[in-house]
């Protein structure tokens, strides 16, 4: 600590410089934890899915309906545990132009459904009124919470797919819970109703689902046990395909592209720019300190400890920049989903910022490895001539 006038005193030698700087390390690192949260979001279903989960759906499309009777020739399959199914509903709540953005709606068996995903957590009294109510609905926080919505409340739902027998596209549900997650990578936007009630109204497609969610007993097993599903359907009108969770979730990340790939580029490019930066910068306050420095070297600076020195001042420049950018990456990050919603998950991950806090240092020192060098190479008379 008793350089630390000494290197402070160097970077407010130009303060104009320094501020600028500092400002565009903490604007990328800003960008890194934005950007580390959108690659959460995106493969936020493929990370957190369940092992133990299969998905069966139509063989040619998941579009494409299923016999509900299916579950329980499923459920006879040699190593199934459950089986429940899901149905995509396709309603619209107040905007028509944005339906329930990125909300998933479906009429679901409450008990079946509830366990088969225990990471939703609903009290149980809720519980209790859900199955009590057959126009009953549930919803996850983050959806609650961005339409204001509390328990008791009546909830209109205009389908876009499915009519009620007597015509009519209006669909009104009584909020009876609101589930939290188990861990912060739990989807809290769904939005659930009852099957039964569902099946009873809907004008048309009465006992056909969308597809089906298969827990399993051994998930070394699921290849297995996803042939021995998929044959007892084989040459019937409605074929099945069984995929694991994570690959249905990694089917469709990679139908919008490889997100990962993307923000690696991203990120290397700001990173990239950001050495130029910074390194531009240490570069001319070394210059300018020529003089300086030979008069450090000529009262008994060892070369070490001008090296040691700059690549000092060079890390408090990283840790000061990037320290504040990943703060303020971190808070803007939790303050809420910036798409207003179109992110069910959306978080800045604790590996992400452990990331941050290693690229921060790697910055510092190779930032400041070339003038560090040149600054320990530097020969006494050369710089007191040049000063």
């Amino acid at each position: 600590m008793k350089y630390w006038p000494l290197l402070w005193g160097n970077l407010k030698r130009r303060k104009a410089r320094t501020f600028f700087t500092l400002l565009s390390i903490v604007i990328a690192f800003i960008l890194f934890a934005y950007l580390a949260a959108v690659k959460v979001a995106f493969r936020a279903g493929v990370d957190v899915a369940g092992a133990d989960r299969l998905f069966t759906t139509h063989k040619t499309a998941i579009i494409l309906p299923l016999p509900e009777r299916y579950q329980e020739e499923i459920a006879r399959v040699p190593g199934v545990v459950a089986v429940t199914h899901n149905n995509w509903f396709g309603g619209i709540y107040q905007n028509p132009n944005k339906g329930f953005q990125g909300v998933f709606q479906s009429p679901v068996n409450p008990e079946e459904y509830l366990a088969m995903y225990p990471e939703f957590l609903l009290p149980a009294d809720q519980k209790a009124a859900w199955l009590a109510d057959r126009e009953g609905a549930i919803v996850g926080r983050k959806t609650a919470e961005r339409y204001g919505w509390k328990v008791g409340d009546r909830i209109p739902v205009q389908a876009s797919i499915y009519r009620k027998k007597n015509d009519s596209p209006l669909w009104e549900f009584n909020l009876v819970g609101i589930y939290d997650g188990a861990h912060q990578g739990t989807d809290t936007t769904q939005f659930l109703f009852r099957y039964d009630y569902f099946d009873e109204a809907r004008q048309w497609g009465k006992g056909i689902v969308g597809w089906f969610v298969v827990r399993i007993a051994e998930p070394a097993k699921a290849a297995e046990v996803g042939r021995l599903i998929d044959a007892g359907f084989e040459n019937s009108e409605y074929e099945t395909k069984t995929v694991t969770e994570k690959a249905l979730a990694q089917s469709f990340a990679d139908q919008i592209a490889d997100i990962g790939a993307i923000i690696g580029w991203v990120l290397a490019a700001v990173f990239a720019t950001l050495l130029l930066v910074a390194g531009n910068t240490m570069m001319q306050s070394v210059r300018e300190r020529t003089n300086e420095l030979g008069v450090l070297k000529s009262v008994g600076f060892s070369h070490r400890a001008i090296l040691g020195l700059v690549l000092a001042e060079s890390c408090l420049f990283a840790i000061l920049g990037g320290g504040v950018g990943l703060v303020l990456g971190s808070l803007a990050v939790g303050a809420g989903d910036p798409t207003g919603g179109f992110l069910p998950i959306f978080y800045f991950p604790g590996k992400a910022l452990a990331l941050g806090v290693f690229y921060v240092v790697l910055l510092g020192f190779v930032a400041g490895a070339i003038p560090a060098f040149q600054a320990m190479r530097l020969r006494i008379v050369d710089a007191l001539r040049r000063g």
